[in-house]
């Protein structure tokens, strides 16, 4: 089980955590929402939970709750940026389907 990140996505993460003060790292899970049934949820994090399954790459700590891991094993989460627009994106093979305004997916 995994879960990696881009270069870009450990700067961003890095940054961050960095102007904020404080920070172990982000909490990356599902939520049931929107047409498709799940969605991504994104935090930073300031202190681990013991139920957390932790990954890291280039520095940077990403924490999964067992129950979402199912649904992300493999994700590769990337920072980019569109034209005027930033933000992460969710590279998961697990994906089957999205929704069409893109805010979730399904398995």
């Amino acid at each position: 089980m995994s879960i990696t990140l881009t270069e870009a996505a450990a700067r961003h993460v890095t940054r961050y955590l960095s102007k904020r003060g404080k920070g172990v790292g982000v909490r990356l899970g599902v939520k049931t929402t929107g047409c498709s049934g799940l969605a991504y949820k994104l935090e930073y994090v300031d202190e681990l939970s013991p139920e957390d399954v932790v990954f890291e790459e280039h520095g940077v700590k990403v924490l999964v709750d067992p129950k979402s891991l199912a649904y992300i094993d493999g994700t590769e989460l990337d920072f980019v940026r569109e034209g005027l627009n930033e933000g992460f994106r969710f590279n998961n093979p697990n994906e089957r389907d999205r929704c069409g305004c893109g805010e979730s997916f399904r398995v």
